[in-house]
């Protein structure tokens, strides 16, 4: 099974696809879509486009995303929201099943613990993944993690 996790946003989008065999996951690719300071619509655009461009590229079985959760700036949340509407556009356009995750379950997946750290997510995705060094920046290290989620889960449903 190979997993595309996505981390959504609008100036940065972290990304991360890896492949399940059996109990083994091993990475594939992971970086960042960037969108510059244009306007709006074409920010959207230009993540349809590389997203889609990705999606063809490594050809997952499935993506998953983070639920965004905001309490402090609902201009930002709004905006970010846009852009998860085309991040799951494109993955019905490109025939992806598509899944979400709160934080609590990908920590709960990727550390064992639903109130862990940022540091210690962080670290269970380099050791899970055998990297080397933490994928960098954050938005990266959270792709990783929902789609290590991602197939975590999707090996539990399978088995059950």
């Amino acid at each position: 099974m190979r997993v595309l996790g996505i981390d959504p946003g609008l100036e940065r989008i972290g990304f991360g696809v890896i492949d399940r065999v059996g109990s083994k996951l091993h990475v594939v690719t992971y970086g960042l879509i960037e969108t510059p300071r244009i306007g709006f619509a074409d920010r959207l655009l230009i993540l349809h486009q590389e997203l889609r461009q990705l999606i063809e590229m490594h050809k997952p079985d499935t993506m998953a995303t983070e639920k965004l959760l905001f309490s402090v700036n609902r201009k930002t949340a709004m905006d970010v929201a846009k852009a998860l509407g085309v991040i799951i556009l494109t993955s019905s356009e490109t025939g992806l099943p598509w899944t979400e995750y709160s934080p609590p379950e990908v920590k709960l997946a990727v550390v064992g613990n639903g109130s862990a750290e940022k540091k210690q997510v962080q670290f269970m995705v380099t050791k899970l993944l055998g990297l080397l060094e933490t994928p960098k920046p954050d938005d990266v290290a959270d792709a990783l993690a929902i789609a290590i989620c991602h197939a975590m889960k999707s090996r539990l449903e399978v088995r059950l």
